[in-house]
């Protein structure tokens, strides 16, 4: 299979940015977060996973940074392409396009609720899921987010946040800082500078319909987001892996593996929503597991 990037022509005209990394008989197509997010934070996983012989595929989903981006002020494309359904088959026609079959999929964040629907729709496609840092409904998340704002903020700065929120004041400087301390201490505690970039490079207009501001507010259509009626459903071997200090509530992942028939919950030390950076060995190390014990037939929940 062709290494490097490829730019993929979907068929309704759009092209997606593509890069394939490392050789093998396995396959793991990987799916970023965001919404509106990019691929970046998986371009090491081929060379982390070569001596397992894992080819890697990445892209960025339509809209997201190196991928075509929609006029999404215009209201019927936005209501055509802003939606799970177009993202969901979006990754199948990825899939078929780049000619894989029964492959791993890993997805963060919003890539995870990608894969748990992947999974419920195409899951025989797939060896394996990997959902990292992503939870089954929204409503326990913002229980545990609040927690997470009282618990790392003086009462005055999450007040003060709630007012801004009331108003709808997104972009007040101060509460921006707040934003800042909250992203340091639970979404990206590394703060690695391989990644950083001059602009940004966040797809605000996706971002802002499915999540809204910040990632310690749903205003968006994630508000809905809930599959715990079907993730029994789920019969893959999978893997949930979550950071020990992010946003993703830890006890819904406990519940959540022990709902799906063949789950294994992996929890990373110091790591934040985005520990495959803040603590990589252990992250890997985990992922490595999962892939050899479900390539030897030993995976068991």
């Amino acid at each position: 299979m062709k290494q490097g990037t490829t730019i993929l022509t979907l068929d309704n005209g759009y092209h997606l940015w593509t890069n394939t990394q490392g050789e093998g008989d396995i396959h793991l197509l990987a799916l970023h977060g965001g919404p509106g997010g990019n691929h970046e934070y998986w371009e090491n996983f081929g060379e982390q996973l070569a001596d397992l012989g894992v080819q890697v595929h990445m892209y960025d989903q339509l809209g997201s940074f190196y991928s075509d981006q929609p006029d999404y002020s215009d209201p019927e494309i936005a209501a055509k392409y802003l939606t799970y359904d177009y993202y969901l088959d979006e990754v199948e026609e990825v899939r078929q396009k780049l000619g894989i079959d029964k492959f791993y999929l890993i997805g963060q964040s919003w890539g995870g609720a990608l894969t748990m629907l992947y999974a419920l729709k195409y899951g025989q496609h797939l060896k394996g899921a990997i959902i990292s840092s992503m939870v089954d409904n929204i409503d326990e998340y913002m229980v545990h987010i609040n927690q997470v704002r009282e618990e790392a903020l003086p009462p005055s700065a999450v007040a003060y946040m709630k007012e801004q929120e009331a108003k709808g004041n997104w972009d007040d400087p101060q509460y921006q800082k707040y934003v800042d301390v909250l992203n340091a201490g639970y979404v990206d505690r590394k703060q690695p500078p391989a990644i950083s970039h001059l602009i940004s490079t966040m797809a605000t207009p996706v971002y802002n319909a499915f999540q809204g501001d910040n990632e310690f507010v749903v205003t968006g259509k994630l508000k809905d987001w809930d599959v715990r009626d079907q993730i029994h459903n789920i019969t893959v071997p999978t893997l949930l892996t979550f950071g020990e200090h992010e946003t993703m509530p830890l006890k819904s992942a406990q519940r959540m593996a022990e709902v799906i028939p063949h789950a294994r919950l992996v929890t990373t030390p110091d790591g934040g929503h985005h520990h495959m950076i803040d603590n990589a060995p252990v992250y890997f190390d985990h992922l490595k597991t999962f892939i050899k014990d479900v390539e030897k037939g030993q995976f068991n929940d």
